[in-house]
């Protein structure tokens, strides 16, 4: 695949690293686990956005936009790494806000990514949950195509065929690191909401040939919703790509009983997943995506699901801005 065929900018911090857990692996005596740090992507902070938003960018640019349009929730990861890259190529950002959770704490309605979104300049607007955002994002851009504006709408999540390029690449990124290491990857766990991540990876990953199962651990959705939704998109990518057809229905896997209450509301099992990622390996997770999915990867390590000689890689999507909003959800103690 040439993806030099499309319009990109290159600002990630690329290749991001590929590390073994040793201390995790010993605790929960299971397989050999690794991590893949798309966490250190660099774009204000980092995160799996940042690979989506190179290719969705370079089209931006490519149409000579001048504003950027995004929408998420409160605390969205990809909200402040779009704020951020449009701060640093001069143009206007506008981010429409979904209150998802109902949440009045003021960490989390004014800390965390809302903090960062603000710093780099974004204008932010607050909108009830279940409210049509993509429709939203439409009527903001006639008014500012009325204005003289050229607005470039970026999908919630940076989820469709331009943003799920993003992780096409990062598939070819992974596989050329696991055959330098000479590592072979059994299996590939990481969390999926929006879709464009586990449909970009899954779509490289087939392309590929790689025979690298892709397991998403759901954070919002049910398995049906959530394994629709990919596949559509990875469908969508492949003909994108001029390779129609290449991803089948039994390659797209999603595991959704990590969910709890609801989207942005921690779990128990994600607030144990955020200790131990962080008191055995030194790396931090949020109570939003990674944490979720690095709870469904943890129980199913400890249920015997992989195989003990078996090279499992967690992706790590980035978020740990977050977790300066949801102070209240950790048990932590006063110091004086």
């Amino acid at each position: 695949m040439h993806l030099s065929r499309f319009p990109r900018l290159q600002f990630a911090h690329l290749a991001t690293p590929l590390e073994p857990m040793p201390n995790l692996s010993k605790l929960l005596g299971g397989p050999n686990l690794w991590i893949k740090r798309d966490d250190c992507t660099g774009l204000a902070g980092g995160g799996n956005k940042t690979r989506k938003l190179e290719f969705l960018m370079g089209e931006a640019i490519a149409q000579q936009a001048d504003t950027i349009i995004t929408q998420g929730a409160t605390q969205s990861n990809h909200a402040r790494q779009t704020a951020a890259i449009a701060a640093k190529m001069g143009m206007e950002c506008h981010i429409l806000l979904e209150d998802r959770t109902g949440s009045k704490d003021v960490d989390y309605n004014y800390n965390g990514n809302v903090l960062l979104d603000q710093l780099f300049g974004a204008s932010l607007s607050k909108f009830p949950a279940a409210t049509d955002m993509n429709a939203a994002m439409e009527e903001l851009a006639s008014e500012l195509r009325a204005k003289g504006k050229k607005p470039y709408i970026v999908p919630g999540g940076g989820s469709n065929t331009v943003g799920a390029l993003g992780y096409v690449n990062a598939a070819i990124e992974l596989l050329t690191q696991a055959n330098d290491m000479q590592l072979k990857i059994d299996h590939l766990v990481h969390a999926t909401g929006s879709a464009g991540t586990q449909a970009g990876l899954v779509t490289g990953l087939v392309a590929t040939n790689s025979q690298i199962p892709v397991l998403g651990i759901g954070v919002r959705a049910p398995q049906e919703t959530q394994e629709g939704n990919v596949f559509k998109l990875a469908q969508a990518t492949a003909e994108y790509l001029n390779i129609p057809g290449a991803v089948k229905r039994e390659d797209v896997v999603a595991n959704c009983n990590y969910v709890g209450e609801g989207y942005g509301i921690p779990t128990e099992s994600g607030i144990e997943a955020i200790e131990l990622f962080a008191q055995q390996e030194s790396i931090l997770l949020d109570p939003v995506y990674s944490a979720k999915g690095a709870a469904g990867f943890i129980d199913l390590i400890r249920k015997g699901h992989f195989a003990d000689a078996e090279n499992i890689v967690f992706l790590h999507t980035g978020g740990s801005q977050a977790l300066f909003g949801y102070r209240q959800a950790f048990n932590l103690p006063e110091y004086s």
